[in-house]
C-alpha cells in the first residue's frame, strides 16, 4: 500500500488543489479484485472533485457498477488528472450507460453550483446520485494563522458547496434518489492543526443528519463517509515533506488507506444495498474509535 516501513516518499506540492499525476505512488483508484453485479445500472451520478483522489475511485467504481458518470474539478490546476479520469470512466463504463463529462467549476458560489446541475441535467436529464466529496485543507499551528479570507475559503469549498449543489440538485432527484457527503475522521477525533478543516467536517455530520430527516417522506437518502487517512492529492499539497512521509503512520493499522479502499463504501450508500441507511456516516477509518 506504501513504502518499507509503511512510509511514502517525502514530497511536497507549493499549491491546492493537488495533482494526482505527479505523486510518488500514485494512488491507487482500482482494486483489480473487485466484482461489479450492476448495482448502479441506469443510474445518473454526480461526484464533485471527481478528478482524482477519492472522487476518481468512486466515479470509477459508480462507472463499473453501470452508472453514467458526472464530475466536477478545478480548471487550470486539475486538467491533466480530469483528462485521465475521463478516459479511465470512458474505458471502464458499462455498454448501455452514457459518456461521461467532466465540468471545470468553481463551487464555492451558487451560481456556479446552479450551472453544474443545469449542465448535467441538459445532457442526462435527471440526477441519481449526488457525491458531495470536493474538499480544501491548510495546515495551522494557532488560531491567529486563519484569517476571515482563509476561513471563507475553506467553508465555500467543504461545506457551502455542499448546500449549494444539493439544494439546485434536488429539483432533479426523486424517490430513491441517494446523497452521500463526504465528512473525515477528524471530525470525530479532533485536528488541532487542520482547525478550520475540521470544523467544515463536522459541519457536514450535522448537515447528513439533518438534510437526512428533512429528506425522509421524500424517500431521498443522506448518508455520509468519514475516511481516516487516505493517499489523496491533497497530503502532499497540505504538509511538509517530513509529515508526508509519514502519512498515515499514526493510524491504528499504521498505514494510509488507498482511494480503491474508500470507494465501496460510497457504491454501497448509492445503491439499493443501503436502502434503510438514511442520516449515517460510515467509517473507513482504519479502527480510529
Amino acid at each position: 500500500m506504501a513504502t518499507k516501513n509503511g512510509q511514502f516518499p517525502p514530497q511536497k506540492q507549493e499549491t491546492q488543489p493537488g495533482k494526482e499525476h505527479v505523486m510518488d505512488p500514485t494512488p491507487q483508484f482500482m482494486n483489480p479484485n473487485y466484482k461489479p453485479a450492476d448495482k448502479l445500472k441506469g443510474k445518473v451520478a454526480v461526484v464533485t472533485g471527481g478528478d482524482s483522489g477519492i472522487g476518481r475511485a468512486v466515479c470509477y467504481l459508480f462507472a463499473v457498477e453501470g452508472a453514467t458518470v458526472a464530475f466536477t474539478y478545478v480548471k487550470g490546476q486539475e486538467d491533466k488528472d480530469a483528462r485521465e479520469t475521463l478516459k479511465i470512466i470512458s474505458e471502464a463504463k458499462t455498454q448501455d450507460s452514457k459518456e461521461p463529462i467532466a465540468i471545470a467549476t468553481d463551487l464555492g458560489y451558487d451560481a456556479d453550483c446552479k450551472s453544474v446541475v443545469d449542465e448535467i441535467v441538459g445532457s442526462y436529464g435527471c440526477i441519481d446520485i449526488l457525491v458531495n466529496n470536493a474538499g480544501e485543507q491548510h495546515t495551522c499551528q494557532t488560531l491567529e494563522e486563519i484569517d476571515e479570507t482563509r476561513l471563507d475559503r475553506v467553508f465555500r469549498t467543504n461545506i457551502y458547496s455542499q448546500f449549494f449543489l444539493t439544494r439546485h440538485a434536488l429539483k432533479y432527484m426523486k424517490e430513491g434518489s441517494s446523497i452521500i457527503n463526504t465528512s473525515s475522521v477528524n471530525a470525530y477525533i479532533g485536528n488541532s492543526s487542520l482547525l478550520d478543516y475540521t470544523s467544515t467536517k463536522g459541519a457536514i455530520v450535522s448537515f447528513v443528519r439533518g438534510l437526512a430527516l428533512q429528506l425522509a417522506p421524500k424517500k431521498i437518502r443522506v448518508n455520509g463517509v468519514a475516511p481516516g487517512p487516505v493517499w489523496t492529492p491533497l497530503i502532499p499539497a497540505s504538509f511538509s515533506e517530513e509529515k508526508t512521509s509519514e502519512f498515515g503512520s499514526e493510524c491504528p493499522m499504521k498505514r494510509a488507506a488507498q482511494p480503491y479502499e474508500i470507494a465501496p463504501s460510497y457504491v454501497f450508500l448509492a445503491s439499493e444495498d443501503s436502502s434503510y441507511f438514511t442520516g449515517q456516516v460510515l467509517h473507513p477509518n482504519g479502527t480510529y474509535k
